[in-house]
């Protein structure tokens, strides 16, 4: 079984190159989550994301939402560096969570200009790429690796 520091380390080789400290894969976060009160899921779907499609099932003291972007229209949300800076530490390593690992990494590259050191994408989003029919939750995510959560 691979310790925090190993995860972390790992996540940061994945990373090399990135604007943030670097990317976990779905289980990594789940394994991080699970060990060390000081990691932090931040979920940077939308509201209604959550709302319909459903949320990763994390205790609150370790999962915040903090929108990347506003439904209905895709504005980027003014508020993300405020918000985010409420719900998460400088110290903590925060996690960041969206439906495929897009708006994820852009949410750790900002956290990462904002001084959080420990910005981390998680790979492959909660419902990861479309499959050849495009669907969702059957190609990579959260979903997908079985991790616990819960439905709209």
């Amino acid at each position: 079984m691979s310790t925090t520091e190993d995860i972390l380390d790992a996540a940061r080789a994945r990373g090399a190159g990135q604007p943030y400290a670097g990317a976990v894969t779905p289980c990594e976060a789940f394994a991080l989550l699970q060990s060390d009160a000081r990691v932090k899921l931040v979920d940077v779907r939308t509201n209604a994301e959550r709302d319909w499609i459903g949320r990763a099932a994390v205790d609150e003291p370790q999962q915040a939402a903090v929108q990347w972007t506003l439904y209905p229209g895709g504005a980027p949300n003014p508020d993300f560096a405020t918000q985010l800076q409420q719900v998460a530490d400088k110290e903590d390593v925060v996690l960041f969570l969206c439906r495929s690992g897009v708006r994820s990494r852009h949410a750790a590259r900002v956290a990462t200009e904002l001084g959080f050191q420990d910005a981390f994408d998680i790979l492959e989003g909660f419902e990861g790429d479309r499959d050849s029919e495009g669907h969702r939750k059957s190609l990579g995510g959260w979903c997908k690796a079985g991790l616990p959560w819960v439905g709209a």
